[in-house]
């Protein structure tokens, strides 16, 4: 670990700890989850998908070296702000028979890898949709009323904080490189089905209740190492189209969540920056201690994730903490845990003023 990153660490967590103070008495009841593979704690090990990380090298830094179902070497993104919270170490998948009520009305993910707003790209490798997991989320609720009683359950679904992440997928697995979607939408048009789609969500998780609420923007998709090895063999637009299409359209969801502030009363829907923070990992990976920025640590680093990942692997690294990527999608749980720190200084604060 470098000097840089010591230092920046420490910062952090001194930013993270006057904010807990800020918060003082104002208990969080649970962390609510929505989204993708940079969020699924495990949601796609019951289900039948090739999209699966239930087995090493995933989670091998993980608790115990066990392979959740994460698609990373260990905590991801939620998991850490969790624990910042002061809630619990990690957040469980809601498909995950190993807990129950009990558990998830302090935290549970409802995400599914592979997924996206768009209900084609659930198709692509037969995932839970974005509508499925709003559905499973209604099932929550009730099991939460009979656990906590109707004013409990209400309490805690408008006093949780709900992180939702989603996106990327729609652009890398669909629509750049599927041909259905890309043959009826120019990109503009894509975008705005997709903020159709993102606004119709957010307003029914309103309708149920939910008040404090972060969004992700896309990360920059072209710096991604898989997308670096398809646009090697011209299967998808340039590094940087793909980087311009993120920025894009991570403008016009922060116009779509400023519209919805003022139509929702006593909402607080605030935008999580994914774009410019691994941007500048990437850029600046040695005031982070990263070693390498363009490949994955799982295989070659370049095309491999879920099912390609094997733990057997000659080429997979020995040491994921010097990786920005742990596969070819995927960022470390080194990269989830910077993250964590600056969303915990940047958008959660505007949650809970």
């Amino acid at each position: 670990m470098t000097t840089h990153y010591s230092l920046l660490l420490c910062v952090l967590n001194m930013l993270v700890f006057s904010v807990l103070q800020i918060m003082g008495t104002n208990k969080i009841p649970g962390v609510i989850v929505f989204g993708d593979s940079t969020v699924d704690a495990g949601n796609n090990n019951h289900i039948p998908t090739l999209a699966r990380s239930n087995f090493l090298p995933y989670g091998q830094d993980f608790e115990g070296g066990k392979p959740t179902g994460r698609f990373c070497n260990g905590r991801l993104t939620t998991d850490f702000l969790a624990e910042m919270l002061g809630i619990k170490h990690s957040i469980p998948a809601y498909l995950d028979t190993a807990f129950g009520i009990e558990d998830f009305v302090t935290g549970v993910t409802f995400a599914s890898a592979a997924t996206g707003y768009d209900v084609a790209t659930s198709k692509v490798l037969s995932v839970i949709p974005l509508s499925e997991e709003l559905e499973n989320f209604k099932e929550y609720l009730e099991k939460l009323t009979s656990f906590l009683g109707k004013d409990g359950a209400v309490k805690a679904a408008r006093e949780s904080l709900y992180f939702i992440s989603i996106g990327t997928n729609d652009f890398i697995e669909n629509y750049f490189t599927m041909p259905g979607r890309s043959s009826h939408f120019t990109i503009d048009e894509y975008e705005n089905f997709l903020l159709g789609i993102a606004r119709n969500f957010l307003t029914e998780l309103y309708n149920l209740g939910a008040r404090k609420l972060s969004l992700s923007g896309l990360p920059p998709c072209g710096c991604l190492p898989i997308a670096r090895t398809l646009n090697h063999i011209s299967v998808i637009p340039s590094l940087e189209e793909l980087n311009r299409a993120s920025k894009d359209f991570n403008v016009r969801l922060q116009h779509l969540m400023a519209s919805l502030n003022k139509e929702l009363k006593g909402i607080k829907l605030v935008y999580a920056d994914i774009y410019h923070p691994l941007l500048h990992i990437i850029q600046n990976p040695d005031q982070y201690g990263f070693e390498n920025i363009e490949e994955g640590c799982c295989g070659t680093g370049t095309i491999e994730f879920a099912v390609l990942c094997e733990a057997g692997n000659p080429l997979t690294c020995t040491d994921p903490s010097k990786y920005v990527f742990f596969d070819a999608v995927h960022p470390s749980e080194k990269v989830y845990g910077i993250v964590a720190n600056i969303l915990m200084n940047t958008t959660v604060p505007h949650l809970l003023k």
